[in-house]
């Protein structure tokens, strides 16, 4: 990481991911009772922070939500559903008196791809610079982790932080409090012909919330026999799909993915909207291999990989009405500057 040369300003930019197996399983009880595996691929839509310090007040700014706040000192930080992840970040990593943090993220919100994971590491690796902090990557993902769950008081997983700090794919272990990192090398030729079948299709704002993690972990706790084999299953699926990405398998990973999303489903009877359903029945239809929802499902965005030619696949896409995000691996983790 290096300042900039413009005293007083500092910015970082994290990408999000696509999260081809095995999320869920790194959310607790069950990462710390059984321990989880997820495997997952950063792609460069990009969360960004710029922390500009001075000024009579503090500015926080959501340039993509179209929310802005000013108060004239910490005092004002009150966690009220306004830009809660802004403010918790400047109670955690308290810069001078005065400043303006300004946000945005290239993902829809609510997409299920890690965006607010992928903000919190952008958040912790801008102000961490304006003071004159060094920390390593892992130290970002924790305390990004940190700074959404335990100060935003947002409950989830760890994986979103760590594909963002990280980059490029991964196969994450998680055995409460710690994660084991694991990067998946693909073939170049592969890797750019799976960038070329991946089709990312938006559906619209996600309805997964807090109340559903907690109401999926609650049926864990309780030995809910259909949660907790689901759950099980969504970690074998993980281990065998870092196999497929190495292996160069297109077809075995396009099954993984339909694998994985048929034992997501168990979770949670609202995790298959119909719009999903309906994009499902369309993708299969124009030859797609397999696919799932990106994230925790129940709307956002879903992903499928298609055959060698996807443009039949694009273009039931697009009669779904749904809109279409562009996939390029991001081989680079977080940045700052």
């Amino acid at each position: 990481m290096t300042r900039r040369d413009l005293p007083g300003e500092f910015h970082a930019a994290a990408p999000v991911r696509l999260d081809f197996a095995g999320g869920w399983t790194d959310v607790p009880p069950f990462s710390a009772r059984e321990g989880g595996v997820v495997v997952n691929g950063a792609i460069e839509l990009t969360a960004r922070v710029a922390v500009r310090l001075g000024g009579r007040l503090i500015r926080l700014v959501s340039e993509d939500l179209g929310e802005k706040l000013e108060c004239a000192d910490s005092g004002g930080l009150v966690l009220d559903g306004r830009l809660d992840l802004l403010k918790a970040a400047l109670r955690m990593l308290p810069v001078q008196a005065a400043c303006t943090i300004t946000t945005r993220c290239d993902a829809p919100p609510g997409s299920g791809l890690g965006s607010s994971g992928a903000m919190d590491v952008a958040l912790v690796a801008a102000l961490a610079l304006a003071r004159a902090e060094r920390l390593t990557g892992r130290e970002i993902a924790e305390q990004a982790w940190y700074l959404e769950t335990v100060e935003a008081k947002i409950p989830g997983g760890k994986q979103d932080q760590f594909a963002a700090a990280f980059g490029g794919f991964q196969r994450l272990t998680f055995r409460d409090p710690d994660v084991g990192i694991e990067p998946i090398t693909l073939d170049p030729a592969f890797a750019t012909a799976l960038e070329r079948q991946t089709v990312l299709c938006y559906t619209g704002r996600s309805r997964v919330s807090g109340a559903t993690i907690a109401r999926v972990m609650a049926a864990y706790e309780r030995g809910d026999p259909a949660v907790t084999g689901a759950l099980r299953a969504l970690k074998d699926v993980a281990a065998a799909m870092a196999e497929a990405l190495r292996a160069g398998d297109a077809a075995r990973v396009a099954a993984l993915l339909s694998e994985n999303w048929n034992h997501q489903q168990t979770l949670d009877p609202e995790m298959r909207t119909p719009d999903m359903a309906r994009l499902e029945r369309a993708m299969k239809a124009a030859g797609a291999l397999g696919g799932k929802a990106a994230g925790s499902g129940a709307g956002g965005a879903m992903f499928f990989v298609t055959g060698d030619d996807p443009t039949p696949a694009i273009g039931a896409a697009r009669a779904a009405g749904v809109t279409i995000l562009p996939v390029r691996w991001a081989l680079e983790g977080v940045r700052a500057w």
